[in-house]
């Protein structure tokens, strides 16, 4: 007799999905696609959110990750109809095979509502579900990229703003190189941050794969290491998948390399890292299957030994982060002088991902609510919902 059985009560009954729109102001996504810090500009960007309801009247809310993906948060909602909504590794295990044809990313709203909707169910919070123990989480700067005309056009200016961030409390700056292709830049930047703020900050260089060659990879990534450099991510235009390459770019140089922003699901994963491709593992509840993969790439990584570093920012993020032991920073992400951010709050509770709010220590709280312990502003939401998709 499975789970659902005995509790007729969370058997999922209900799915809604909303994609909506948000006004970004102060980043500049028609000079570059990836979105350059530019003061005075303005940009509509779209998220998904998601509710599941059981046939209690339990509710599971989540909003974030990539809403290009909603075709399958939508078929992913189809499948999981009268699942119980208890049983994660089922409904996890299912939406694997589903979509073993596709990247999975629409599956990460219906798993981490599923986690929300057991946290409030049981009066917990995610992190204590998932074993947490950290309360604050240490938190790096994660820059916009480069660019002509924006506040962070020059190598000086990245200097500049990792001082800002220093003033503020952080402790970690990781820039976004220009995506040009070209390496000169990025190597002068990569000096001068050692020069300014090496020793007083961890610093990382995230090239995003626009480096186009080996050797221009080669020119950064030694640039890393004589400025003293934490980590060195995604350094060419393989997209961060192949491992021979970087196996032999990790022998040529000290400092570490992360991959994995662009590799999907644990078993992609595992492969990168047992193919001695990278040192620090990715991993992000936005992108991989959810908390449940993120804390499955966790596990798998902390067995090698190996830390693991979550991309990107959220509630989700932080309740993961609670509960590992073999990770490092809470990535800010996408932050720059004029204080433009990727997105703003959809949050009535205070919750926030802003640069400012960083705590005078560096650190983010962990929410200590039931499930995600956050509260959505459901009204703006709904205000600005552009489709609405109701699966029961």
């Amino acid at each position: 007799m499975d789970q659902t059985s005995r509790e007729p009560g969370a058997v999922i009954k209900r799915v809604e999905i909303f994609l909506f729109s948000q006004p970004v102001k102060n980043v500049a996504f028609d000079v570059s696609p990836s979105g350059i810090d530019m003061p005075g500009a303005e940009s509509l960007r779209t998220r998904i959110a998601v509710t599941i309801e059981t046939a209690d009247g339990s509710r599971g809310e989540y909003s974030g990750g990539r809403s290009d993906a909603v075709g399958q948060t939508r078929f992913c909602a189809k499948w999981i109809l009268g699942e119980n909504a208890l049983g994660r590794e089922q409904i996890y295990e299912r939406i694997r095979r589903f979509l073993r044809k596709e990247d999975r990313i629409g599956a990460c709203q219906i798993d981490n509502a599923l986690w929300d909707l057991a946290g409030k169910r049981a009066n917990a919070s995610i992190s204590q579900l998932l074993g947490g123990f950290r309360t604050r989480l240490p938190a790096y700067a994660s820059t916009w990229f480069g660019g002509d005309g924006g506040g962070l056009a020059t190598p000086e200016a990245f200097a500049t703003f990792a001082e800002e961030c220093y003033g503020l409390g952080y402790r970690a700056f990781k820039m976004h190189g220009w995506t040009d292709g070209s390496p000169d830049r990025d190597i002068a930047a990569i000096t001068l941050l050692g020069q300014t703020v090496g020793g007083r900050m961890a610093l990382m260089h995230d090239s995003a794969c626009h480096l186009k060659t080996f050797a221009d990879a080669l020119a950064v990534g030694r640039a890393c290491d004589e400025a003293g450099f934490f980590w060195y991510e995604d350094p060419y235009s393989d997209g961060g998948l192949a491992a021979h390459a970087h196996r032999r770019l990790r022998e040529l140089i000290k400092t570490p390399i992360l991959l994995g922003e662009h590799v999907r699901g644990l078993e992609a994963v595992a492969n990168l890292v047992l193919a001695d491709g990278t040192d620090f593992v990715r991993a992000d509840p936005d992108l991989d299957i959810g908390i449940t993969g993120t804390m499955k790439i966790a596990h798998f990584a902390e067995a090698l030994g190996l830390d693991v570093e979550l991309h990107g920012n959220g509630p989700a993020h932080r309740h993961c982060m609670a509960a590992m032991r073999n990770t490092n920073f809470y990535e800010l992400a996408m932050v720059g002088p004029s204080r433009g951010q990727a997105t703003v709050s959809i949050y009535r509770d205070g919750y926030s991902d802003l640069l400012d709010d960083v705590g005078a220590d560096g650190c983010f709280a962990v929410p200590d609510g039931p499930g995600l312990g956050v509260e959505y502003d459901w009204e703006m939401i709904k205000r600005n919902t552009l489709e609405h998709f109701v699966i029961e």
